[in-house]
C-alpha cells in the first residue's frame, strides 16, 4: 500500500493517539494502515509500508487480535498470515466498547463488590464504603449499558447515534409528560379498597 500525504497524515495521526489511548503507537499505526487497506495485508507489507521492524509488527498484530480488532485470512498458495479489520465502522466501536468493559470495568466491579461485602470496621471505612457503594452503581449502570449497546442490530445502533442531542430533549420531554400525568390522575383520599 501507497503511502500518500493523507493516509500518512492519518496513520501518524493514529499512532499518536493509539499512545493515549494506552496502546503502543506502533499497534495504533498498524490498525490505521489495516483499516484504510483496501486488500488485506501481510506483516511483510505492513513493516515495509510503516518502516518499523517486523518484530514490533508480529507484536502489534498479536495485540489486535487479542481484542478481536483484526481478522486473520489465507490465501490459496499463500502459506503467509493476511490481516484486515471489519468493514462496518460500528461494528469495530461495539468490539472496543466490549473488549474495554471487559477489561477496564469487570474488574474493577469485582474489586468493588468484593470490598463492599466486608463491614466497614470505623466511620473512615464507612465513609469510603459509601463512596465505592456510588462508584459501583454508577459502574453497574455503564456495564450493563454496555451490554444493552451489544444486543442492538447495526441499523438500531445507527437510529441510536443519529438521536444525537435529541436524546436529552426527549428525557425533559418524558419527564414533563410524567409530570402531567401525575397532576391529572384523581386525587383519592379515603376511597374504598
Amino acid at each position: 500500500m501507497k503511502l500518500t500525504s493523507s493516509i500518512q497524515a492519518f496513520v501518524l495521526h493514529f499512532g499518536e493517539m493509539g499512545s493515549r489511548w494506552g496502546i503502543n503507537r506502533t499497534v495504533g499505526q498498524i490498525y490505521a494502515l489495516l483499516y484504510l487497506s483496501k486488500d488485506p495485508l501481510n506483516a511483510e507489507q505492513i513493516t515495509d509500508t510503516l518502516g518499523v521492524s517486523r518484530s514490533n509488527v508480529s507484536m502489534g498484530l498479536k495485540e489486535l487480535q487479542s481484542w478481536r480488532l483484526v481478522r486473520l485470512q489465507h490465501f490459496p498458495g499463500d502459506r503467509r498470515d493476511y490481516f484486515s479489520t471489519p468493514e462496518d465502522v460500528l461494528e469495530i466501536a461495539l468490539t472496543l466498547v466490549e473488549e474495554r468493559r471487559k477489561r477496564e470495568l469487570d474488574p474493577t466491579l469485582t474489586l468493588l463488590r468484593q470490598t463492599l461485602m466486608e463491614p466497614a470496621t470505623d466511620q473512615d471505612e464507612q465513609h469510603a464504603h459509601e463512596r465505592m457503594g456510588q462508584m459501583c452503581e454508577l459502574m453497574e449502570q455503564v456495564s450493563q449499558w454496555s451490554h444493552d449497546l451489544q444486543k442492538l442490530s447495526p441499523k438500531e445502533l445507527q437510529r441510536l447515534l443519529m438521536l444525537g442531542s435529541a436524546v436529552p430533549k426527549l428525557l425533559q420531554m418524558k419527564d414533563k409528560l410524567s409530570l402531567v400525568g401525575a397532576r391529572s390522575k384523581p386525587h383519592r383520599e379515603n376511597s374504598p379498597d
